[in-house]
């Protein structure tokens, strides 16, 4: 049971839609993106496939909070690219280079994410092998933590700083905040878009994580439904609406979930399990054990 599975659509049978007043799928698909699953949370061929396959349908990937190998940015030779197109940037600064920036069209600053709202992130150590750690600059076998703040963002002024800096360092990316749904959320994006933010993300109660504590698990954020709407009528109400783009995500399956989000306010579509059962994906739900059955959310 969802908020919108209660939701139901009013339909005229007299009124038609011309067809040539839709949007093609070819544009429709740019408005899709992967959810923020890092280098490490899963394996680099699965990391890999989703960049490559977002990349040629017009979409973008998420690299999540790990950093991305410098190899990765170099084209195919069949002209397929694995290099994400949205670059994240968590508190944890894992991977944070002058390099990886240079090549984002989208910084995305994670202030929180929904399956955690308010905590940080763990890599356990047994999942971080030579690559991962060199690719994030740290010791192999040694858990990695991601502090629950910012430690250079304490306030809207602080966030200004660093959506500035980053602005210079890449003056052709967009730069992404991403939030989660809960109660005040709208004020909070006010906030996000006066400090110059191009895009803006609301995330649902139902974000994954690799390896989110039973408490995170329990209290969760709230519906993305809310956290959308809310922010919408608040941007609009002080006329900042135009500023940014809107996106949500968590738990996003159907095309019905898509057409309530962008009725709600959305602009962007963000999926993460989705692609992941594409990939091959059976739920075994071990993500942060590095015993995944199908590879995916590991090296063996």
């Amino acid at each position: 049971m969802s908020l919108r599975g209660l939701l139901e659509f009013k339909q005229s049978r007299n009124r038609q839609v011309d067809i040539n007043k839709i949007e093609p799928a070819s544009k429709i698909v740019q408005k899709f993106c992967t959810g923020a699953m890092s280098f490490g949370s899963i394996s680099s061929e699965a990391h890999e496939t989703l960049a490559i396959a977002m990349n040629r349908i017009g979409g973008k990937s998420n690299s999540g909070e790990g950093g991305e190998d410098p190899q990765r940015y170099k084209l195919l030779k069949n002209g397929d690219s694995k290099s994400s197109a949205i670059k994240q940037i968590a508190s944890g600064r894992f991977g944070v280079t002058t390099n990886y920036i240079a090549n984002a069209k989208q910084l995305q600053i994670k202030i929180a994410q929904g399956a955690k709202p308010g905590e940080g992130g763990e890599l356990p150590g047994r999942k971080v092998d030579e690559k991962i750690a060199s690719i994030r600059y740290s010791t192999p076998g040694v858990g990695l933590i991601s502090p629950p703040p910012h430690h250079d963002i304490y306030s809207i002024e602080d966030l200004s700083q660093l959506i500035f800096d980053l602005k210079n360092a890449n003056p052709k990316a967009e730069i992404s905040v991403k939030l989660v749904a809960e109660t005040g959320v709208g004020t909070i994006a006010a906030g996000v878009a006066k400090a110059h933010a191009d895009h803006i993300v609301i995330s649902g109660d139902v974000g994954g994580t690799g390896a989110s504590p039973l408490t995170s698990i329990k209290h969760a954020g709230m519906p993305w439904e809310l956290g959308i709407a809310e922010v919408h009528q608040t941007l609009v109400l002080n006329d900042l609406r135009s500023r940014v783009t809107l996106q949500t995500d968590g738990g996003i399956k159907t095309g019905r979930d898509v057409v309530i989000a962008a009725m709600l306010g959305a602009e962007e579509f963000g999926f993460s399990t989705a692609p992941l059962i594409t990939m091959g994906c059976i739920m075994m739900r071990k993500c942060h054990m590095n015993t995944c059955p199908v590879g995916i959310a590991t090296k063996g």
